[in-house]
């Protein structure tokens, strides 16, 4: 098979399946590690795939978004990658803190992580997060008012007024992408004053984003990247120019390990 073939069957492979692995290739094609990194850097040149740690991913479209009707429950029972990006964003947590958690699959997953002798006041902008906080005793909890979207999320003018009137210890927040250049991103510029103003009450900014998640950009940026204090991702993330030039922008950028 010619090195092009090869490249052209693996590009479909990531097309498919969203993404692949270098052992995968090297299996698959009984060609070296270096070989089958090679084919992902070309691939990458190409604007077809975006290397990871171990393998690549599929380009992030700049208008991608979750299904309709998805929620920040959903799917998360898989991800494992945010599971322990929550798990380290809780332990950034101390006692008597006020933290604001966004309506997100990772900001679900904090909240599920959260130890019972941990007493802390949390103020989220989603209902789903505020129905698993009710049952925990350790938390008191403020749920942001406003006009909620399909997703039980707010966002809207009341939100963003009552955000002004509050201040947190730390937040933790994500978006559709990070790059070092366009920032924070979404899709709808709706929300742009609902997390600056998020930010703005904020002593400490925790991004919480999965390698998916970085060198890419959505539609609209919410604010640049140095807001953030720290960006906690997962192992998958590639030590490249992206993740270098986020910390050269004074973000601490922390790298959680997979789990054994």
């Amino acid at each position: 098979m010619f090195i092009e073939e090869r490249q052209q069957e693996i590009a479909e492979i990531i097309r498919m399946n969203g993404k692949i692995t270098v052992s995968e290739i090297t299996e698959k094609y009984a060609i070296s590690d270096e070989s089958a990194r090679r084919d992902l850097r070309m691939l990458e040149q190409k604007g077809i795939c975006k290397r990871t740690h171990g393998g690549a991913i599929t380009m992030r479209q700049i208008g991608y978004s979750k299904p309709a009707g998805c929620t920040c429950r959903d799917f998360t029972e898989v991800k494992v990658n945010y599971s322990e990006i929550a798990k380290k964003a809780v332990s950034m947590i101390k006692e008597n803190d006020v933290v604001f958690i966004m309506a997100a699959s990772v900001g679900y997953l904090m909240v599920q992580n959260i130890p019972d002798d941990l007493h802390i006041r949390v103020v989220t902008n989603s209902i789903i997060l505020a129905e698993e906080l009710r049952t925990k005793e350790n938390i008191s909890t403020i749920l942001l008012g406003g006009e909620m979207n399909n997703k039980g999320s707010l966002y809207d003018s009341f939100a963003v007024e009552m955000i002004k009137k509050l201040r947190f210890d730390k937040c933790f927040i994500t978006s559709a992408c990070i790059s070092a250049d366009f920032g924070l991103s979404i899709q709808k510029s709706q929300a742009i004053s609902f997390w600056n103003a998020v930010l703005d009450s904020s002593k400490t900014a925790i991004g919480l984003y999965p390698t998916e998640k970085i060198g890419f950009d959505s539609i609209v940026s919410i604010c640049p990247v140095e807001r953030l204090n720290y960006l906690i991702t997962d192992w998958n993330v590639a030590e490249d120019e992206q993740i270098e030039a986020i910390e050269e922008k004074g973000v601490e950028v922390i790298v959680v390990e997979e789990p054994k």
